[in-house]
């Protein structure tokens, strides 16, 4: 019974991804608002770590960047790294410290995608000379527009979680 447990529930959070993926990479990109593209996949990364913890969304944040790499045709690795990385740090400090609701995945999904955003900005600021403004003012344009989806993607990340929490084994803190 655990096995087929298991299982389901690694499928439904492929299938999560999956839909998260096909939407950022191949549905928003003709829906931009003022040029931009909404990061979906840090968002469903951030909500996957703090409903289930640190394992599950280091995991998660590994096949997430792995996807975000790819739907920006730049496989470069560092959304795969830094997904991983905030999936593992976000879901220890839901572990340990923080409360697992609402206002603590905004702020989490805030905090990620600011620094996501940052993560873009770079190689533009320093290899390609953009003005600092510029992409200043981009970046946060793309971080509220992307903060848009929080919470139609909370709904199924916090049903996941729950899903989770009736499922894991005695003894793990959820």
């Amino acid at each position: 019974m655990k096995r087929r447990t298991l299982i389901i529930s690694i499928l439904l959070h492929a299938l999560l991804l999956m839909i998260v993926y096909v939407f950022q990479s191949m549905i928003f990109p003709y829906m931009r608002l003022n040029g931009l593209v909404p990061l979906l996949l840090p968002i469903v990364s951030t909500g996957v770590a703090v409903y289930e913890g640190r394992d599950t969304g280091g995991v998660f944040g590994l096949f997430a960047g792995i996807l975000c790499d790819v739907s920006f045709n730049e496989p470069s690795g560092v959304f795969t790294v830094y997904l991983t990385l905030t999936g593992l740090a976000v879901g220890a400090l839901a572990d340990a410290v923080m409360t697992r609701g609402l206002a603590t995945y905004f702020i989490s999904c805030v905090a990620v995608l600011t620094v996501a955003t940052l993560v873009q900005m770079f190689p533009l600021l320093f290899f390609d000379g953009v003005p600092f403004p510029h992409l200043l003012t981009t970046a946060i344009e793309q971080t509220v527009y992307s903060l848009v989806f929080t919470i139609p993607i909370w709904f199924f990340v916090r049903a996941l979680g729950k899903r989770a929490q009736r499922v894991s084994p005695p003894g793990r803190p959820r």
